[in-house]
């Protein structure tokens, strides 16, 4: 086939999860309410630790970064999403669909690193707990930060250069409702088998071998706190199980999707679900609910939300009755 036949495919048709019309009701308030729920509660967390000065340390900065993180995990695919769930024709442009799988990879990438950060960070509060907040400083902090965004990009960028230019001729139906290189590179027009390689060892191995760094890691820091039996351990491990849920929530789907993505699987949609909703959903809870001072700083942010309130009332009910003096 002549190359220059090759890219006539401009837009990608996305099958979504379902056809059935009783179905998408039931997602699309599923979907919503998630996504709602979720960006609430990230952008709280964030509010919280910004505003409340006790929550000033290395752990909450950490973890204020992984709700700004989660927020956009949110917003890359599920707002289309649910907008597709009541179109006939889910479109999604060649453009528009590399955009997406460059976010995606890139804002994952970057929470795959933050959350071995984030291991180390409670390594370093119960192995070091006197050189903790000499290690773990506000510019090593912003350091492993800018870290964990720069290998987000790369890993992103160093997938795109090999599939941005892969030719489009035939079907350019895509069994999802976002778009990611698996199915993507299946609709190509070529020969695709190292490119799926490629993406396996990338996506895939990257995905195992963090998960298996951080499990070796959290292991190694269960050890080390059994041998302390003081508040403060005590403490720290009730913190460290919040990481290790958040870590077997984000990996469990990612390593199923991409270790073993050529065939790719029905399940895969559903999984993908996982990743881009529920566990940003989760991530919330998980760290409110088990954390006493997040709940204490909540507290007391919603008491200076209503405090304000009250104060500005008054200040409105006495500009009022100035003006109903002068007026009469």
């Amino acid at each position: 086939m002549d190359g220059g036949n090759h890219s006539v495919v401009s837009e990608f048709l996305l099958q979504g999860l379902t056809s059935s019309w009783e179905i998408q009701i039931l997602l699309f308030l599923f979907f919503t309410v998630f996504y709602i729920a979720s960006m609430l509660g990230n952008l709280l967390i964030v509010l919280t630790i910004l505003s409340d000065h006790q929550l000033h340390s290395p752990m909450y900065f950490l973890l204020a970064n992984l709700s700004f993180i989660d927020t956009g995990v949110s917003s890359i695919a599920t707002p289309k999403m649910i907008s597709d769930l009541f179109r006939r024709h889910k479109v999604i442009s060649l453009r528009g669909c590399v955009t997406q799988m460059f976010f995606i990879h890139t804002v994952g990438g970057a929470e795959m690193v933050l959350l071995i950060v984030m291991a180390y960070d409670r390594y370093v509060a119960i192995c070091k707990p006197l050189h903790y907040l000499t290690i773990m400083s506000l510019r090593m902090c912003s350091s492993l930060l800018a870290v964990a965004w720069t290998i987000g990009l790369i890993h992103s960028v160093a997938q795109l250069a090999f599939v941005v230019n892969l030719p489009f001729c035939g079907p350019n139906e895509m069994d999802s409702f976002y778009c990611d290189f698996p199915r993507f590179i299946k609709l190509a027009c070529t020969d695709t088998y190292r490119l799926e390689f490629l993406v396996t060892a990338n996506s895939g191995f990257i995905s195992m071998g963090t998960f298996c760094i951080l499990m070796v890691s959290y292991i190694f820091i269960l050890v080390t706190v059994r041998k302390h039996s003081s508040g403060g351990s005590s403490k720290a491990l009730s913190t460290l199980s919040a990481h290790i849920t958040v870590v077997v929530f984000f990996f469990g789907p990612c390593i199923i999707v991409y270790v073993w993505p050529f065939p790719t699987l029905p399940i895969d949609k559903f999984l993908a679900i996982f990743d881009v909703l529920i566990t940003p959903f989760m991530n919330p809870i998980i760290y409110t609910f088990r954390n006493k001072e997040m709940k204490m700083a909540m507290r007391r942010l919603f008491g200076k939300v209503l405090s304000f309130r009250k104060s500005s009332h008054a200040q409105s009910k006495k500009f009022r009755l100035i003006l109903t003096i002068f007026g009469n």
